[in-house]
């Protein structure tokens, strides 16, 4: 019941932000349309843990927040390397294991990756990640373990 609350809600507010309009016509076809969206989506058996992970919220922003300053990181290197050209970059393929346990961390978790610029997930597996970075210290960071734990930090 928890996660169809949450669904209608996400839905409620994201078609208020979309619309713009507020007469009662409009609000009312929204809201039939929000109830026919959740009655289908019930009759698909779609409505779970996965669909609404109720168990992220406290700690997403927390992550989202590390994950841009990641990102810009990652951005102004990269910039730093197409400028110094062909012979700064070390092209790099290696599988690096993983702790999550769930399959929205390790989505989660090889999304990261793909989303920091210079590293892509290529395969995700049980427990490893193949992953290809411009650079040899992107695979270290990533051996390391920073984003890992983090991401195994949402999980519980």
């Amino acid at each position: 019941m928890k996660h169809t609350l949450s669904l209608f809600i996400t839905l409620s507010v994201f078609w208020l932000l979309n619309s713009g309009h507020y007469s009662l016509l409009i609000l009312s076809l929204g809201f039939a349309s929000i109830v026919l969206i959740l009655f289908i989506a019930y009759k698909m058996d779609v409505i779970d843990q996965e669909s609404q992970p109720l168990h992220l919220s406290p700690d997403i922003f927390g992550y989202l927040a590390w994950l841009v300053k990641e990102i810009v990181k990652a951005n102004i290197t990269v910039v730093k390397h197409i400028w110094l050209g062909k012979q700064s970059i070390s092209p790099t393929l290696k599988k690096i294991n993983i702790s999550q346990q769930t399959d929205m961390g390790k989505v989660i978790y090889a999304n990261s990756i793909t989303l920091t610029p210079g590293t892509v997930a290529i395969d995700l597996t049980e427990n490893e990640i193949i992953v290809h970075a411009l650079l040899v210290k992107d695979i270290e960071s990533l051996e390391a373990g920073e984003m890992d734990h983090r991401v195994t930090l949402l999980e519980r």
